[in-house]
């Protein structure tokens, strides 16, 4: 600037000199000198204001190209860390705070983490168990930063363990007129729910209130919540997965505005996206973003978030505001009807449009599993190795089905049609990698294509120990030939729409079939066809302990679970309750176990000590909760002592697990709960033949059971043709039905 005032400067003495210069010869007088100065600066002043215009546009053009250089493009804060540095910061970082059960929201939180920091700003991941949002969470007002909540809903809609705290302190704040309605302000958040639609009652809660409880304190919210699903159903980008990413795409284009000094969302539809008619926009937005009730603290407005809040957090309207007072409810009201005008019309599309359905089982999904050990066929089914399959191909002893049933463990496929269970099993060995569901609502693999794949993988697993040190060949011939399907390997196999004609299959290629229910799906069990042995799992006698336990899905999971024993008395083939005991959870329940018993009247009671499957996010149990065998033992006496039809028939120590048998199974004071298995089949091959006409029952197809598989034997459950092998320092494989 001062070189051009310079050459201004110097113009206009040249100009000056020079016109006085011509009346210097005449004039002697000193003041007449000035005063012709004067006279001519005055006659040519046009000329001044033309120079100094000159020099002022001069000068801007050349501030604008300075910036230019020094900067880089402006359109791209990020670019330059100059910039950052010498302009009024709007985003100093972004603070991620997760609350996660299994994990999953705390991935998504370091990949949020790793996105914004590729925009230049900082990010920090912060576990809320660690977080004291009484001294920490006010602090946020005026740290120019934004800060994201990923809360995941975990049991009845209740927040995880590590946000427990967190949630609490937050509601009771928002409720609390000691903190103040604007105890937040300031405070810029965005939030994204992990939850399961499956739960109607509870889908995605936390994230809900967690959003409600922020705005009640005047935190301003930057976009729109997000809410992922795991019910890949309806999940709107087919996966959890897919909705964060949509979500974080969406937040991470709001930090770049927000990072710019914009304060409001622009829709896009004007030039070069600039608003030039921001109320306009700030109502198309109210009404796109607005879904109803469910979520009636939506907004991004600097005024709601001002103004609109503080009007909305009195208790009294003032009679001056009540007029605009009913305008907000009008506007609140038309906007609702358009929403319910919104949903509908999605409603009527999403009926008629039926070709729009899923596989169970998504790409994430799937490459779990497999690392798991799964071999996957088609969308919704797997097969996989049991380890007591490994361990009878050694030699080394079968299973509690070998001792209590007579089954040959190396000739046993375990297996299941369909993934997805009803409950949440706090004792799942599968750690809920599983999905999850109420009914059948994703695409169908044939039955005859499932049997013939899972065969097919079976025997290429059972392939892979030839060779191998220590397997028996006659063993490993006998393996590559199933005569037993463990319909058990994870999930509910009663859900497959095809049940039924896949159980007819296995009986056609005489393998026999041990079919586990977790007692949810009544209906399914009374139409079922006969199968070797039907299981009910009865994990909890009481319906608090249930709930506790098994973690249902259905809201009337009690009511299913006592129609699921009653329809089991209806079955005339061989029936079992499967009780697996959980210390300090469900093992002071005798009595109640006892009452059960009388509803489905089944053939066997298998007890088994809850299985330890490591530590888990999914599941808070631990080595305390895993019961003795001798406390197991003790269970079942008890039990027995209440049961006057059943006694204790066998017992297999290695499972850590004992059989209750009705006494009708003793017959001349020998137990027979081992099945004639080519008795069963001659039997399934009369009822095909008559159309069902012609049935039979549990006892028309036992076998005598061996005296080293009776209870109170000195071998306890162990085969003596086996060899007994005893691992040492070696983790223990808990695979296995």
């Amino acid at each position: 600037m001062s070189a051009m005032w310079l050459l201004s400067t110097a113009f206009m003495s040249l100009f000056f000199q020079a016109s006085a210069a011509q009346q210097k010869d005449n004039l002697d007088n000193p003041w007449d000198y000035f005063h012709a100065c004067f006279f001519s600066l005055w006659e040519y002043r046009l000329y001044v204001y033309l120079a100094l215009t000159v020099s002022i546009c001069i000068w801007i053009v050349a501030q604008k190209i300075q910036k230019r250089k020094e900067f880089g493009n402006p359109e791209n804060p990020f670019q330059n860390e100059n910039f950052v540095q010498k302009q009024s910061i709007h985003v100093s970082g972004v603070k991620i705070f997760y609350g996660s059960q299994t994990g999953t929201a705390k991935r998504f939180a370091n990949d949020l983490a790793k996105q914004v920091e590729g925009l230049g700003l900082s990010s920090d991941v912060i576990n809320l168990k660690e977080y004291d949002p009484e001294d920490s969470l006010a602090e946020e007002n005026t740290s120019q930063s934004v800060c994201v909540f990923l809360m995941a809903t975990y049991t009845d809609g209740k927040p995880t363990e590590n946000a427990e705290w967190f949630c609490k302190w937050l509601e009771e704040a928002s409720a609390d007129f000691r903190y103040g309605k604007t105890y937040l302000k300031g405070l810029r958040y965005a939030v994204f729910g992990l939850g399961n639609s499956v739960y109607t009652g509870h889908y995605n809660t936390v994230c809900k209130n967690v959003d409600k409880w922020l705005w009640m304190l005047s935190a301003r919210r930057i976009m729109t919540r997000g809410e992922g699903d795991c019910n890949v159903v309806k999940s709107k980008n087919s996966s959890i997965e897919g909705d964060f990413a949509v979500w974080m795409a969406k937040f991470l284009k709001r930090l770049q505005a927000l990072a710019k000094g914009e304060k409001k969302v622009c829709t896009g539809k004007c030039k070069k996206g600039k608003c030039k008619n921001k109320k306009s926009h700030a109502k198309e937005k109210e009404v796109q973003e607005t879904p109803g009730s469910e979520n009636e603290f939506e907004t991004t407005s600097d005024e709601e978030s001002g103004h609109e809040e503080e009007a909305s957090h009195r208790a009294v309207i003032d009679v001056e505001d009540l007029g605009n007072h009913m305008k907000r409810a009008k506007k609140i009201l038309e906007v609702e009807d358009h929403h319910a005008e919104v949903q509908v019309s999605k409603q009527a599309v999403s009926n008629n449009d039926h070709s729009d359905v899923r596989e169970m089982v998504t790409p994430a999904l799937r490459d779990a599993l497999t690392k798991q050990g799964y071999k996957l066929i088609g969308s919704h089914s797997g097969v996989k190795l049991c380890r007591w399959t490994k361990s009878m191909l050694r030699g080394r002893g079968g299973c509690y089905k070998h001792t209590f049933y007579g089954i040959e463990s190396h000739q046993c496929m375990e297996t299941t049609p369909s993934l997805a269970c009803a409950n949440k099993c706090v004792f799942c060995w599968r750690h809920h990698t599983n999905p999850v569901g109420t009914e059948w609502r994703w695409k169908m693999d044939q039955p005859e294509k499932i049997l013939e794949e899972a065969i097919e993988n079976h025997k290429n697993l059972i392939k892979q120990f030839k060779g191998v040190p220590g397997v028996k060949l006659e063993r490993y011939e006998e393996g590559m030939s199933v005569k037993h399907c463990a319909l058990s390997l994870v999930g509910e196999p009663i859900m497959y729409p095809e049940i039924n004609k896949f159980l007819k299959l296995l009986h056609q290629k005489k393998i026999s079939s041990f079919l586990v229910t977790n007692a949810q799906f009544p209906e399914e069990i009374r139409s079922l066809q006969p199968v070797t042995q039907l299981y009910v799992s009865v994990d909890a006698s009481t319906k608090e302990s249930l709930k506790k336990i098994d973690r249902p899905l259905f809201k009337d999971f009690w009511q299913r679970f006592l129609d699921s024993l009653k329809a089991l008395e209806g079955k005339q083939q061989r029936t079992v309750y499967r009780l697996t005991l959980v210390k300090s959870w469900n093992v002071d329940e005798v009595k109640a176990y006892s009452e059960l018993v009388s509803l489905g009247k089944p053939d066997f009671i298998e007890v088994k000590g809850v299985t330890y499957c490591g530590e888990s996010s999914a599941s808070n149990l631990t080595m305390a909760n895993i019961p003795w065998h001798e406390e197991v033992l003790y269970f079942v006496q008890q039990l027995a002592d209440l049961l006057p039809d059943y006694e204790i028939a066998s017992e297999h120590e290695h499972s850590n697990c004992l059989l209750i048998a009705h006494r009708k199974f003793k017959v001349e004071g020998k137990w027979r709960t081992w099945i004639n298995y080519e008795r069963f089949h001659e039997l399934m091959k009369e009822f095909e033949k008559s159309n069902g006409l012609k049935t039979f029952t549990a006892e028309d197809y036992t076998a005598e059971t061996p005296s080293w598989a009776v209870f109170g034997a000195k071998e306890r459950g162990f085969d003596p043709v086996e060899s007994r092998f005893q691992r040492k320092n070696k983790a223990k494989d808990i695979s296995g039905c």
